[in-house]
């Protein structure tokens, strides 16, 4: 009879679970989207319940409408979005609702992290800065500062995988790739977390839930919400990884020098590697692969600036498209009737505020070199080739950092097969670009994961190699236009440090 392994992930708007046999391939795969609250401007949080009602609704419809025989699961893991941190109560109980990465309320106490541990002092320790919402140590800090009953009530400050990890097994626990993510950990040193970050930030050491590689099973199934879907009391659950650890896990990205795109909401270039040499430029972080860590150059809003774009001003091709998917086609077939280079016009995907490679909340995004002739179509191949030139920067530092050449890199996520967005990164970056064919890499990885856990597969390089790799397409530079994108590319890469005390000066 076959094995079953069952890999959940969070997402930014929706929850995917997948299932894959003892042999990696791909048995069924689910989605439900769930509630985000954004009570004010620049707030983002999860409904952890909402959450949590779209998890089972994903095991249902593989059971109900795949017809999955739940009962063959023999292990379930857990990617997702990082960070999102949730407080605990002692029982598990959501004390305040998982602040994810876009949420920049903890400005105030992302400086006064940096004010209070020095930023080399911090990055010597944690191989990081400190950002609202992208590292979730302001979070806490906010969450103490602003809401004291809940901090002092808290047990465990977790991100989401602690939380599904808890709600599954009555265990808390958090892995190292998510623990990376946090400003109180040691990426650099013993993979432990810091007393001395949490004295001089001001978090009490004991609200940090224990540490576990990926593969580490923090508990058995205990959840009667699960059991009674026919799901096997007793399995082991995987504490699992970050959604980015977990994706490129699936992609085969598990030794040094390995290199990988995803495309999503987000846009993240990550490159595994077997020291820990690290750049502010990038996300470092423990990988989900033991022994190793990756670069992660994310650009938060590429993807989403793709999607603003096309619902302010393409309405007409939603009212022509049969769904979401034939929309980005149309518009993307639009955007490839514009010259290369947009005729000057350059775009910032700063959308609200940026991670990699500047690490400025207050950055926005930038429609530069617009004329009486620009219209919509230079705007969205402007929007499309923006990701281009990001992507160019980070692998040309990555480059820098780690003394090896990219010539080309796999290309997985919703975004990938693009083929007018990947022919246009393979120009500007003037790599090649070989995208993957599956999207839903992410739960997958975290089922490789649960497969490791429970004993299906020896480790993590059995598991990423048992997972087939087939390519969808080949995407190779055709140079043909090499110096009208090397000149928007300086532009580009000009514009933030020419904008950037107008952007704060703008916000403050």
């Amino acid at each position: 009879m076959s094995t079953y392994l069952l890999g959940v992930d969070v997402g930014t708007t929706s929850l995917k679970v997948a299932i894959i046999d003892e042999n990696a391939k791909l048995i069924g795969i689910s989605s439900s989207k769930y509630r985000l609250i954004k009570p004010e401007q620049n707030w983002v949080s999860i409904d952890a319940e909402s959450m949590w009602t779209a998890f089972l609704t994903c095991v249902r419809l593989l059971r109900d409408g795949k017809n999955i025989d739940l009962s063959k699961v023999a292990g379930i893991s857990i990617s997702s979005l990082c960070p999102g941190l949730i407080a605990l109560g002692e029982n598990g109980e959501v004390l305040a609702d998982p602040i994810i990465y876009s949420d920049r309320r903890s400005t105030v106490e992302a400086d006064f992290i940096l004010d209070a541990v020095g930023a080399e002092e911090l990055f010597a320790h944690t191989a990081n800065g400190s950002m609202a919402g992208a590292f979730s140590g302001s979070s806490m800090l906010w969450i103490k500062n602003h809401l004291p009953e809940v901090y002092e009530k808290t047990r465990y400050f977790g991100h989401l995988n602690t939380f599904l990890g808890m709600r599954m097994t009555g265990e808390p626990g958090i892995d190292y790739s998510n623990a990376s993510y946090t400003n109180l950990f040691e990426t650099t040193g013993g993979k432990k977390w810091s007393h001395y970050l949490c004295e001089k930030i001001g978090i009490d050491y004991a609200k940090l839930p224990p540490l576990h590689d990926s593969t580490d099973v923090i508990g058995n199934l205990i959840n009667e919400d699960l059991i009674r879907l026919g799901i096997p009391k007793g399995i082991p659950v995987a504490i699992g990884g970050a959604d980015t650890g977990c994706a490129t896990l699936a992609a085969g990205v598990t030794r040094d020098g390995d290199v990988c795109e995803s495309v999503g909401t987000t846009d993240v270039l990550t490159v595994c590697v077997d020291r820990p040499l690290f750049n502010r430029s990038f996300i470092n972080r423990c990988h989900v692969v033991p022994g190793t860590w990756i670069y992660q150059g994310a650009m938060s809003f590429t993807g989403a600036a793709n999607e603003w774009f096309l619902n302010q001003f393409y309405p007409d091709v939603f009212e022509k498209a049969t769904d979401i998917g034939e929309a980005f086609r149309m518009v993307n077939e639009d955007a490839r009737q514009a010259a290369p280079g947009c005729d000057g016009v350059v775009f910032l995907p700063y959308m609200l505020g940026e991670r990699s490679p500047i690490w400025d909340p207050y950055a926005r995004g930038v429609f530069f070199g617009i004329s009486l002739q620009t219209t919509r179509r230079e705007m969205n191949r402007a929007v499309l080739e923006g990701c281009g030139y990001g992507l160019r920067q980070l692998a040309g530092i990555a480059e820098q950092v780690t003394g090896n050449k990219i010539t080309k890199m796999a290309s997985i996520g919703g975004g990938a097969k693009s083929e007018v967005w990947a022919q246009m990164k393979a120009d500007i970056t003037g790599r090649e670009i070989e995208v993957l064919d599956m999207s839903d890499m992410a739960p997958v990885g975290a089922a490789l994961l649960a497969g490791v856990g429970a004993g299906v597969f020896r480790d993590v390089y059995e598991a990423a190699d048992r997972n087939e790799k087939k390519v969808y397409r080949v995407f190779k530079p055709s140079h043909e236009h090499d110096e009208v994108y090397r000149t928007r590319y300086e532009t580009y890469i000009s514009l933030y440090p020419a904008l950037k005390g107008i952007f704060r000066a703008n916000l403050s």
